[in-house]
């Protein structure tokens, strides 16, 4: 008989939807890996999930995503210790600070979080997910991918002309083209058993972005917006959905809004040759990380 269990990685899952995504899918028997940046923060949610859930087999793992380095060191230790991955999710997200901050690396911090490490975990990763029978990628961008303006190729880490939302919009923009990519990248590695998707988890009301310092305006909206927005256990039925459901076996490639329907991501600025850009940018900042 087909063993259904998964073994499932969740990035950023000690809070929020990722922390709702990890205890749903606990639910369902499978085997699950939190990642968070606080060990005794991942040890007790790992606690309250086997409390909620009755799963024992959930792991955790430590790592920083705004380190390049720490980013390696996580997928190493995944592929050490684990002999397939059946799915991973890269939650982990942030919108950061009015002004512009950098990693200790020396990379702009809403592109190092919400791209570059995305794409060292899928790239280091798709050997792993080779070995599941129905390997799954999800990638969690945003509508704001919408608001991120033209992107310019001169200046990808906004030195010159930094703003949070444009930061965020356009990391969430060139996550949706990298995940494009990956099937390409993929399919040419001759590996034809993992899916890449990507997913809009809607507006839902949890800390993100809250914390940050990103201005008068923006600061004002996040909190008027909790008022209004779904409740977060909303927010993650897209991520379990694509996870989880049998309809998705073979779709890849899509944008799902967070209704799980496919979608279409604003392609403004979109061309085979932009992606390329993008992607070569990725592969040429982390080389010497990965």
């Amino acid at each position: 008989m087909k063993n259904t269990k998964k073994i499932i990685l969740i990035t950023g899952s000690t809070q929020g939807l990722g922390k709702i995504t990890a205890t749903e899918l606990a639910k369902e028997g499978h085997q699950i890996i939190i990642h968070g940046r606080n060990k005794n923060k991942l040890e007790k949610v790992r606690n309250k999930i086997i409390q909620i859930t009755g799963n024992n087999n959930i792991d955790i793992i430590v790592a920083d995503l705004l380190s390049l380095e720490d980013t390696v060191k996580m997928s190493n230790e995944i592929i050490t210790n684990y002999d397939k991955l059946d799915i991973l999710i890269n939650n982990a997200g942030a919108f950061f600070n009015k002004n512009r901050e950098e990693t200790e690396e020396g990379f702009e911090k809403t592109i190092t979080l919400n791209l570059f490490a995305p794409f060292i975990l899928m790239k280091s990763l798709a050997d792993l997910l080779a070995k599941s029978d129905e390997g799954r990628i999800i990638n969690l961008s945003s509508a704001m991918h919408k608001r991120g303006g033209k992107p310019n190729f001169s200046d990808f880490q906004l030195k010159n002309d930094y703003k949070p939302d444009k930061a965020y919009g356009l990391s969430k923009l060139y996550l949706i083209w990298i995940s494009r990519h990956m099937v390409s990248y993929l399919k040419d590695r001759g590996i034809n058993n993992v899916t890449v998707n990507v997913c809009h988890p809607g507006a839902a009301a949890t800390n993100f972005g809250q914390d940050a310092d990103k201005g008068f305006l923006f600061n004002l909206i996040f909190k008027v917006a909790l008022l209004v927005m779904d409740k977060p256990e909303k927010g993650a039925m897209t991520s379990i959905y694509l996870a989880s459901s049998p309809d998705v076996k073979n779709v890849t490639g899509q944008f799902f809004g967070n209704r799980n329907n496919i979608q279409k991501p604003d392609d403004r600025y979109y061309s085979k040759i932009n992606e390329q850009k993008v992607w070569d940018y990725c592969i040429e900042i982390t080389k010497k990380y990965l």
